[in-house]
């Protein structure tokens, strides 16, 4: 996703603990004010549990 950087998906999910769930992601993605395209790319993950912060990058820029 060219669109999105991984600095901006470091600061939407800035303070979420690990291992967790696709919506905790969106949840705290919504809650650092994070923009609709963020939110709605964690939203659309096939994944639904990361062990951690780069399991999650992984997720969204490959899949």
């Amino acid at each position: 996703m060219a669109d999105l950087s991984p600095i901006d998906l470091q600061k939407a999910l800035s303070g979420a603990d690990y291992p967790t769930d696709k919506q905790h992601l969106v949840d705290r993605a919504r809650e650092n004010k994070a923009n609709d395209k963020i939110v709605s790319r964690l939203d659309g993950l096939k994944q639904d549990h990361f062990d951690g912060p780069n399991e999650v990058q992984k997720a969204v820029f490959n899949e």
